[in-house]
């Protein structure tokens, strides 16, 4: 290590400093909030449209309509 020029040093500390540039980009990119909101809605739009997502969401809905009957049914 005691061997190395300046230059040398020089080179590394600008291969690292664009190395982390590089990270912190995808970082950034990774974590945005509004890319995070859009790929949950992809996400679950998918998976409402598979046979098992329909069944949960026909079980939700009917859960919902017999808590509202009952609600009323109680006034």
């Amino acid at each position: 290590m005691a061997d190395r020029t300046a230059d040398q040093i020089q080179r590394d500390i600008e291969r690292a400093r664009a190395s982390l540039a590089v990270a912190v980009d995808q970082i950034t990119y990774r974590t945005n909030p509004k890319r995070l909101v859009e790929n949950a809605k992809k996400s679950l739009a998918e998976k409402a449209q598979t046979p098992q997502g329909k069944a949960v969401i026909g079980g939700v809905g009917a859960f919902v309509v017999v808590m509202i009957v009952r609600k009323l049914r109680k006034h």
